[in-house]
């Protein structure tokens, strides 16, 4: 669940948002209460208050970006609410559990999260948001608790039968009948020209062919130092579309390989598994590194990638079923008051007044 500092969207609420309800729920009284006017909404009698949902409002949206509508800012408070109260509910089963996180896990995971900018700018950034390096130390405390527990009680509880594996290659042999050769690929795309939709981790973003050829060097050179290709695809790769999967395009049929340019055809063809090329075209750098490759012809369920991808994709619907469950019957279980939901349909189509805090409240 580990989330990028400074992206775009609701990984940037999730990381922040953990963090401004935390000072809310930590000391609230386990009976309900009568709620004050700016209690958002109750969880088993902890509050989480106005100023908690516009704190993270302010970090989920861009400060460059148009200003929403108000309907489209009233529906994502709603939406952040909601996911309060789950958060919520985490951390009070993450208490029941006795689930702690220790202050070198938290030292560790904030200073990941900021590796890429200096104090200042890290400071600036926090600043321009309302936040302190207090609020975010403290959502990275939250997010941590939040795994653990989710991987004490749904990822711990999943497993995946030989059986089950045999099944569901019995019932999809044809899906591992290679027509051609198959090719896995990924890639880091690096862009001589600024994106306002750039979506890898760091938000690092290239604005000239120079940048460009510096950034496809330095990423070589953590390379070569043993850094991971997925983890410097999701953190500097210009890709919006692959640069959240680790750069992995899947396998890429060898058809589908003629059609692109010849450069890259010829480099992936020639290459060999974990092998890493760098290309140039108008400005732009690639990274491709290719990371197996397949004959035609029917894959047995013996092989180990075919028992592997089946046990992964299994365990990972099995667990999206489990955790979503999971929190459902957790909020059956509680006694859940959203305020906000209730002002906002009693409005009956005008929207009430939603007065923001001041940004650092």
């Amino acid at each position: 669940m580990s989330q990028p500092v400074f992206g775009r969207g609701r990984s940037l609420y999730v990381l922040v948002a953990i963090a401004a309800v935390a000072a809310a729920c930590s000391g609230a009284a386990d009976k309900p209460k009568a709620a004050g006017p700016n209690v958002w909404a109750t969880v088993d009698g902890r509050d989480i208050t106005s100023d908690d949902i516009e704190k993270a409002y302010r970090a989920a949206i861009d400060p460059a970006a148009p200003a929403p509508s108000d309907v489209e800012a009233t529906g994502a408070k709603l939406s952040i609410l909601d996911d309060f109260i789950t958060q919520d509910l985490l951390m009070a089963r993450a208490k029941a559990l006795s689930i702690d996180v220790t202050g070198a896990e938290i030292e560790s995971a904030y200073a990941e999260r900021k590796r890429s900018m200096t104090d200042e700018t890290f400071k600036a950034q926090l600043a321009q948001r309302g936040l302190t390096t207090e609020d975010m130390k403290r959502a990275v405390q939250r997010d941590l608790t939040v795994q653990k527990v989710l991987e004490k009680d749904v990822t711990s509880k999943i497993a995946v039968s030989d059986q089950e594996i045999g099944d569901f290659y019995a019932k999809n042999r044809s899906q591992f009948n290679l027509a051609e050769p198959q090719y896995h690929i990924a890639q880091i795309v690096i862009t001589p020209v600024k994106d306002a939709d750039i979506r890898n981790r760091l938000n690092d973003d290239a604005g000239s062919p120079d940048e460009a050829m510096r950034k496809a060097q330095m990423i070589n050179d953590k390379l070569r130092a043993g850094a991971h290709f997925s983890d410097l695809a999701m953190d500097y790769s210009e890709d919006p579309q692959s640069a959240p999967q680790g750069g992995d395009l899947g396998f890429v049929p060898r058809s589908a390989l003629d059609k692109v340019p010849p450069q890259l055809r010829d480099a992936v063809l020639k290459s060999e598994p974990g092998r890493v090329m760098t290309m140039s075209a108008n400005g732009a750098q690639t990274l491709v590194m290719l990371i197996a490759r397949e004959a035609a012809g029917q894959r047995d369920v013996s092989d180990p990638s075919v028992r592997d991808g089946i046990r992964d994709s299994l365990k990972q619907r099995k667990e999206q079923v489990l955790r979503s469950a999971y929190i459902t019957a957790a909020r059956n279980d509680a006694k859940i008051v959203n305020y906000l939901a209730r002002r906002v349909y009693d409005a009956q189509g005008t929207l009430p007044s939603l007065v923001p805090a001041a940004p650092g409240k």
